[in-house]
């Protein structure tokens, strides 16, 4: 009897998993291609200044993140609003805050933490 029960919450787990159901609501609960103005292969290092369409895959990654940190505007320039962002998402992850979007910071762009627990600078 026990097991029977076992199986079936075990069963609608999957279920929930399969529909989506089970996953916390954040961010990180986006599809990859969502985003999809290079390859996701394609990860050039990035600094304030920068434009391109790298650039917009990586605001556009940044804005997976829920909750208080702002909406970047997708709109290809690095610029101080998104280096502050950047730099957060780096201490999120126990980066270094450099502001440079390298591999790693790619890395947890594309795979982000489900919560940060560092306040959003004001």
């Amino acid at each position: 009897m026990r097991r029977n029960r076992l199986l079936a919450s075990a069963a609608a787990l999957c279920a929930a998993a399969a529909l989506g159901l089970a996953v916390p609501h954040t961010a990180a609960a986006a599809p990859d291609h969502y985003c999809s103005y290079v390859p996701s292969d394609v990860r050039p290092t990035l600094t304030h200044g920068d434009t391109g369409a790298a650039v917009r895959q990586a605001q556009c990654l940044s804005n997976k993140w829920g909750g208080v940190p702002p909406r970047l505007a997708v709109d290809g320039v690095y610029d101080s609003v998104m280096l502050k962002k950047i730099e957060w998402i780096q201490v999120c992850h126990g980066l270094p805050p450099s502001g440079l979007v390298g591999s790693r910071t790619w890395q947890v762009l594309y795979h982000p933490a489900l919560d940060c627990y560092v306040p959003y600078p004001q």
